[in-house]
């Protein structure tokens, strides 16, 4: 039995090595890590998962808050991985998430808590998991893990915009297509609509190179969420866009060229 114990001690110790050499890897830039806890024990264990992950200090620069009012107080879209509690005073960390999902939508969020009823509402900010205290550090880098995967998948694809309410940072993977109505831009998103100012036109070049194509001079659609085109239809999501004549041979033409990977 002994035995036992110990190869399976030994396994684990081989798993967490696997998984910090595979973050070390992955990480050739300093990423900013948020920790909103107000518990300082919870905070410390974090901390030290992260510098075990991190050991030579060179992938990672990690920032504690202690409340949710104080980390967006004075927000920038900056963090690869947010770590929040949920159980935050005044503002818990539900809350907080649904206000930094505004302005950015590209961070990876992990929920730290004690009350697992709260994981449902986690879809709603597309949080990436949940770690449930006392954290184990074997559970912990599984999902640290994950969340600075998708990070990274997905850093080059990422862009700023300029709403009413300030910068947002966005993914383009998750940006449907863009519209022009009465000299307002509006961004698409799966999850939501932006009101940016700008023109079509310079977003057309800004996007260009995420092969975003123009099926008319209303619209710049993403290809990867075209479900079908049907005569002078385009199908992105649910909605249907219109292609002009114009447009329609020279669209066509460039969404082959799409599809070809060229």
């Amino acid at each position: 039995m002994m035995i036992k114990d110990n190869n399976e001690v030994e396994e684990r110790k081989c798993s967490f090595s696997f998984f910090i050499g595979l973050i070390i890897v992955l990480v050739t830039i300093m990423y900013n890590i948020a920790i909103v806890e107000d518990s300082d024990i919870d905070a410390s264990r974090l901390e030290e998962f992260l510098s075990q992950a991190d050991p030579e200090g060179k992938a990672f620069k990690v920032s504690r808050f202690t409340s949710g009012l104080d980390f967006i107080k004075n927000y920038q879209p900056i963090y690869a991985v947010i770590l929040f509690d949920i159980e935050l005073p005044g503002m818990n960390g539900l809350e907080t998430a649904m206000e930094i999902r505004k302005i950015d939508k590209s961070c990876s969020i992990i929920f730290v808590t004690n009350l697992i009823q709260y994981a449902q509402k986690g879809y709603e900010v597309d949080a990436i998991a949940y770690l449930i205290k006392p954290i184990q550090y074997y559970d912990f880098i599984l999902k640290f893990k994950k969340a600075i995967d998708l990070y990274a998948l997905n850093e080059n694809k990422d862009f700023t915009v300029k709403t009413a309410s300030g910068p947002c940072r966005i993914s383009t993977d998750k940006l449907m297509y863009v519209e022009v109505a009465k000299h307002r831009l509006y961004y698409h998103l799966v999850d939501d609509v932006l009101e940016v100012t700008g023109s079509l036109s310079k977003t057309e070049e800004d996007l260009k190179p995420y092969g975003f194509l123009k099926c008319n001079q209303c619209y710049l659609i993403n290809p990867r969420f075209i479900i079908k085109i049907k005569g002078m239809d385009v199908q992105i999501g649910n909605e249907t866009l219109a292609i002009s004549r114009p447009r329609k041979k020279a669209f066509l033409s460039e969404l082959a060229k799409w599809y070809g990977g060229f």
